[in-house]
């Protein structure tokens, strides 16, 4: 039965998002770009009610008081696709540093080039960076929300942490507040495979931590703050779906988390 409603979902999600960019193009090109954002919002609310409906999976946010207003870098776990799209309903006007390869795929990359997203060479180093950053700064100042993940890609829930340092240089170079977020969508949505389970997760959005601080203890806090929300979030998850196969790396932070009290 998973499997029957995991082909049906998938099936469903990636027409929805197909016939959308084709249906809604003229109307999200000829709007101007801030207004031409409730198309993909659109499409994300409309996700999690086929996720809902068809997998039997639902979600509740936490913490919504914690978003500030005007710009600030959202710092997202990252384990699924799901966590790419979830939150856009609920933030204001966000920009995303992304592969630049995404920006070449037909009618998709022209969506993400409308929103003026900003495209990097993963293997980028020096002037093309220096220039990566001008560009943040720039929609970061028009009051947008960067979204960016600590660990630069998707890791499986319960994995050891693998925290990249450019989180810590752009919260020093920006000057702006740094929102995490704890959750565990890998487990319902897991990463390189078909497979959709039914069940319920929190999505934990933590206090934010204010600028002004040395880029190692912001490094140093961001990734204390963070495992510690994911792992209590990891506990309670299980604990409320016990249908739930968990993948090896869950289930061993969860015993190494027991054995710690």
């Amino acid at each position: 039965m998973i499997a029957l409603r995991s082909i049906l979902f998938n099936t469903a999600f990636y027409s929805n998002m197909i016939i959308r960019m084709i249906i809604l193009f003229p109307y999200y090109f000829l709007s101007p770009r801030k207004k031409a954002l409730s198309v993909p919002k659109g499409w994300a609310t409309s996700s999690h009610w086929l996720m809902e409906k068809i997998v039997g999976t639902t979600f509740t946010i936490e913490g919504l008081e914690n978003i500030p207003k005007g710009g600030y870098i959202l710092a997202p776990k990252h384990q699924s696709f799901w966590d790419t799209f979830a939150l856009l309903p609920w933030l204001d006007d966000p920009v995303y540093i992304l592969k630049r390869e995404l920006m070449w795929i037909p009618v998709f990359g022209w969506y993400v080039a409308k929103q003026k997203m900003i495209p990097v060479d993963r293997g980028a180093k020096g002037k093309v960076m220096a220039e990566v950053l001008e560009r943040t700064k720039a929609e970061m100042q028009k009051g947008r929300q960067l979204i960016i993940y600590p660990e630069g890609t998707r890791r499986p829930p319960g994995a050891p942490p693998s925290y990249k340092f450019g989180i810590a240089r752009l919260y020093r170079d920006l000057d702006v507040p740094v929102v995490p977020v704890a959750m565990h969508p890998g487990l319902f949505w897991p990463r390189r495979k078909f497979l959709r389970f039914p069940g319920h997760f929190v999505v934990r959005i933590l206090p934010p931590i204010a600028p002004g601080l040395d880029a190692d203890a912001f490094h140093e806090k961001l990734m204390h703050d963070l495992e510690a929300a994911s792992d209590q979030l990891l506990i309670e998850t299980a604990a409320n779906n016990p249908d739930l196969p968990l993948p090896e790396t869950a289930r061993a932070r969860l015993a190494e988390l027991a054995k710690a009290g």
